[in-house]
């Protein structure tokens, strides 16, 4: 069974990342962080970087990008790093929900007791 990324070609992944092997040190991308494409894909792109224009057309997650293009992801870490500092796409992590009232959560612990 073959992995995702894990082709006969090792070098394609070092041909797709110009020889990278990790984005820079101030990258802003983890696995949960949010990708949204600010432009449409131009003709002359390299197709991952389209791919991921396309895919990332509502907020998408890094690890469903790298899931979709079937590339490990920190070669999808690297893809999206190029395309944020080209201006394609923007980056933001997902919004902490709220946390409860800690009354609320007394009331209703007070009210499962009770039954």
């Amino acid at each position: 069974m073959k992995r995702p990324g894990r082709d006969d070609a090792p070098d394609r992944l070092y041909t797709l990342t110009g020889g990278r092997s990790r984005s820079g040190p101030d990258s802003p991308f983890d696995l949960v962080t949010l990708v949204v494409a600010e432009s449409d894909p131009t003709v002359g792109m390299q197709s991952e970087h389209a791919a991921v224009l396309r895919l990332a057309q509502a907020p998408t997650a890094v690890v469903e990008v790298a899931a979709e293009l079937g590339l490990p992801v920190s070669i999808t870490k690297i893809l999206l790093s190029d395309l944020l500092a080209a201006g394609r796409v923007s980056a933001r992590h997902p919004r902490n929900s709220a946390l409860p009232d800690p009354d609320v959560l007394e009331q209703v612990l007070v009210g499962l007791r009770n039954l």
